[in-house]
């Protein structure tokens, strides 16, 4: 059970990790931004712009690999993406200001 939990947790990291470099890094050598910009506009491009749907078709294969049952195998899947972007919340700083603003008519 421990194993299981241990690959769980370093798959969530690889998906997030992996799901970070194509979406917001440039990568050794500019290599993953050339590949997002040879990607240019259409789905690969706009899927490569999104963290949240890129994390969701990295997580794929880990949750194939983890799962031993095809509806198990869904859920990793899942759960691998919700983590990941959890994640990229949670280590992104938000430089917007929220504080909303009221004005009298």
């Amino acid at each position: 059970m421990k194993q299981h939990i241990f690959y769980f947790v370093l798959s969530i990291l690889a998906v997030w990790r992996i799901t970070h470099l194509f979406g917001k890094e440039d990568g050794p050598f500019d290599i993953i931004f050339l590949i997002r910009k040879k990607a240019g506009a259409g789905f690969l491009g706009s899927l490569l712009d999104c963290f949240y749907c890129l994390s969701v078709w990295i997580a794929l294969p880990f949750g194939i690999w983890l799962g031993t049952t095809w509806w198990l195998k869904i859920l990793i899947w899942l759960a691998l993406s919700g983590a990941a972007c959890l994640l990229e919340q949670a280590t992104t700083k938000n430089n917007s200001d929220k504080t909303p603003t009221y004005h009298e008519d």
